[in-house]
Protein backbone atom coordinates (compact mmCIF):
# COMPACT_ATOMS: atom_id res chain seq x y z
CA UNK A 1 0.00 0.00 0.00
CA UNK A 2 1.54 3.36 -0.86
CA UNK A 3 1.99 5.75 1.98
CA UNK A 4 -0.69 8.59 3.10
CA UNK A 5 1.09 11.77 1.83
CA UNK A 6 0.40 14.39 4.86
CA UNK A 7 -0.89 16.95 2.26
CA UNK A 8 -3.80 14.05 1.62
CA UNK A 9 -5.05 14.79 4.65
CA UNK A 10 -3.92 18.03 5.64
CA UNK A 11 -7.57 18.83 7.25
CA UNK A 12 -10.84 17.67 8.80
CA UNK A 13 -13.32 16.38 5.59
CA UNK A 14 -10.34 15.07 3.63
CA UNK A 15 -10.05 11.34 2.66
CA UNK A 16 -7.41 8.69 1.44
CA UNK A 17 -9.54 5.96 -0.55
CA UNK A 18 -8.16 2.48 -0.88
CA UNK A 19 -10.80 0.20 -2.95
CA UNK A 20 -10.24 -3.47 -2.91
CA UNK A 21 -11.74 -5.40 -5.89
CA UNK A 22 -11.87 -8.56 -8.03
CA UNK A 23 -10.94 -6.90 -10.89
CA UNK A 24 -10.52 -3.44 -12.30
CA UNK A 25 -13.88 -3.00 -13.93
CA UNK A 26 -15.28 -3.36 -10.71
CA UNK A 27 -12.28 -0.78 -9.24
CA UNK A 28 -13.23 1.69 -11.59
CA UNK A 29 -17.04 1.43 -11.16
CA UNK A 30 -16.51 2.09 -7.23
CA UNK A 31 -14.54 5.05 -7.85
CA UNK A 32 -17.58 5.95 -10.37
CA UNK A 33 -19.63 5.38 -7.69
CA UNK A 34 -18.08 7.73 -4.72
CA UNK A 35 -17.71 10.44 -7.45
CA UNK A 36 -21.38 11.17 -7.69
CA UNK A 37 -21.73 12.09 -4.25
CA UNK A 38 -18.90 14.26 -3.36
CA UNK A 39 -15.44 15.54 -5.28
CA UNK A 40 -12.79 13.02 -6.07
CA UNK A 41 -9.11 12.87 -7.43
CA UNK A 42 -10.13 9.90 -8.99
CA UNK A 43 -6.92 7.50 -10.04
CA UNK A 44 -6.28 6.80 -13.34
CA UNK A 45 -4.91 3.04 -12.78
CA UNK A 46 -5.18 0.10 -10.58
CA UNK A 47 -2.27 -1.99 -8.75
CA UNK A 48 -1.79 -5.29 -8.13
CA UNK A 49 0.74 -7.14 -5.20
CA UNK A 50 1.95 -10.01 -6.49
CA UNK A 51 0.74 -13.18 -4.68
CA UNK A 52 -2.13 -11.01 -3.69
CA UNK A 53 -5.88 -11.66 -5.56
CA UNK A 54 -7.67 -8.67 -7.01
CA UNK A 55 -6.47 -5.19 -7.09
CA UNK A 56 -6.58 -1.90 -5.19
CA UNK A 57 -7.11 1.72 -6.03
CA UNK A 58 -6.14 4.73 -4.31
CA UNK A 59 -8.43 7.79 -4.79
CA UNK A 60 -8.54 11.10 -2.72
CA UNK A 61 -12.00 13.05 -2.09
CA UNK A 62 -13.18 15.61 -0.47
CA UNK A 63 -16.99 14.96 0.60
CA UNK A 64 -17.96 18.74 1.58
CA UNK A 65 -17.40 19.04 -1.86
CA UNK A 66 -20.26 18.09 -4.53
CA UNK A 67 -18.50 17.03 -7.65
CA UNK A 68 -20.67 19.53 -9.50
CA UNK A 69 -18.95 22.09 -7.58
Amino acid sequence: MRPINDAHVAEPGLAVVEVAAADDQTAFAIQELLATRCAVAAADRTTHEPGEPGVRLHCFLDPRQRPDA
